[in-house]
């Protein structure tokens, strides 16, 4: 059973030896989210969140920045910065202004336009950003495929971290945006820290504090009331004739 404290304490020196709270609530939440994963589909989980998230491992909307001092902007701020850039012609592939209508990202792996949404079932876009459905929303849609149709049971890990872009299970989440080896660092890191808190070691059964006797084997009477026994069955179990 994972020992989260020994999990948090291996983990630490990868953020610069110290974790704040809402740090810890973000990797709790998503370890709770992913208790049934294999170990390495896990720690590629947590990599990539850290990577979306700056950081962070909050949920955040889109457009926060690791520099950021706000990371909680309101929705007409990150309406204003999502118009500034599309105006400037700096979101590649953006066809249509999808975030006027409020279905921009969030999440710690963010979802963005209405499609995305209903996928988990989110009519309330702001629910994403709670920790509990921001985390399952990481969780199933890195493991079902759900962002981009590539799922994590597609790849061979922890070989697959290191593979060409094309070949590389950073496209469960993104396109080629450069970050592979980044993400592939951190979830090396991520998992060397759960197996040694554990993840995926089954506790071994209680056992009783006393040998329990085998019902259809006789107790053998012990110390002088083994030699009465012993003296009756000569006496009156002797072979009959």
């Amino acid at each position: 059973m994972m020992d989260k404290s020994k999990f948090y304490s291996a983990i630490r020196p990868a953020f610069g030896g110290k974790l704040d709270a809402n740090q810890v609530s973000g990797m709790d939440a998503l370890l709770d989210a992913g208790k049934d994963l294999p170990l390495q589909h896990m720690a590629y989980v947590l990599a990539n969140v850290r990577r979306e998230t700056g950081g962070g491992m909050y949920p955040i909307k889109e457009t926060v920045m690791p520099w950021h001092k706000d990371k909680n902007p309101s929705d007409a701020e990150v309406k204003r910065r999502l118009d500034e850039a599309w105006r400037k012609d700096q979101l590649t592939g953006v066809k249509a202004p999808y975030w006027r209508d409020g279905a921009f990202g969030r999440g710690q792996i963010q979802l963005s336009r209405p499609p995305n949404y209903a996928k988990f079932g989110i009519s309330n876009y702001s629910d994403a950003l709670k920790l509990p459905v921001s985390a399952h929303i990481a969780v199933v849609g890195m493991r079902d495929g759900l962002f981009t149709g590539r799922a994590l049971s597609g790849y061979v890990f922890p070989a697959a971290v290191d593979h060409m872009p094309s070949l590389n299970p950073r496209r469960i989440v993104n396109g080629n945006d450069g970050s592979d080896k980044e993400v592939a660092g951190f979830h090396k890191q991520f998992a060397a820290a759960l197996v040694l808190a554990g993840w995926g070691v089954r506790a071994p059964p209680m056992q009783p504090p006393f040998p329990i006797p085998d019902p259809l084997i006789p107790i053998k009477p012990q110390g002088r009331w083994a030699a009465i026994f012993a003296a009756i069955v000569a006496l009156f179990g002797g072979k009959r004739k």
